[in-house]
């Protein structure tokens, strides 16, 4: 049986915070639209798109780093798009939607760096090189 690093088992963690705490947010509070607003749909883009590069990625280090750096940037755009296409009538203010979403692409790109740790540990150990 493969050891699992720490660093992994951490990034998989914060992974799966970054990607339900967005919807938490915005069901309950509604920082960028009213809760249960459209914007909901655009969050559930970004967990697709965490979703779908963990499955291309085959849950390796390497591919799951990339896939979080994907899913970071989808964040950032929810951002961008609500305050282009939202610009009139948001729930907050835009320094408080770029706050908030900054905090959920900073967590997205933590999962990612402990992801590349942990790639970095699994080759170093002597095991298989990951793709």
């Amino acid at each position: 049986m493969k050891k699992i690093p720490i660093a992994y088992k951490f990034a998989v963690a914060l992974a799966l915070a970054a990607a339900l705490f967005p919807f938490y947010v915005e069901l309950a509070v509604g920082v960028i639209d009213p809760p249960g607003g459209p914007i909901i749909w655009m969050e559930l883009g970004v967990l697709v798109v965490g979703i779908i590069g963990a499955i291309i990625a085959r849950f390796r280090p390497s591919g799951m780093a990339r896939a979080l750096f994907a899913t970071a940037l989808a964040q950032t755009l929810v951002a961008v798009i609500a305050l282009i296409v939202l610009p009139a009538h948001p729930a907050s203010p835009p320094i408080e939607i770029l706050g908030v979403n900054g905090l959920f692409v900073a967590l997205f790109v933590g999962s990612a760096l402990l992801f590349q740790y942990a790639a970095r540990e699994h080759n170093g150990s002597g095991a298989e090189p990951t793709a």
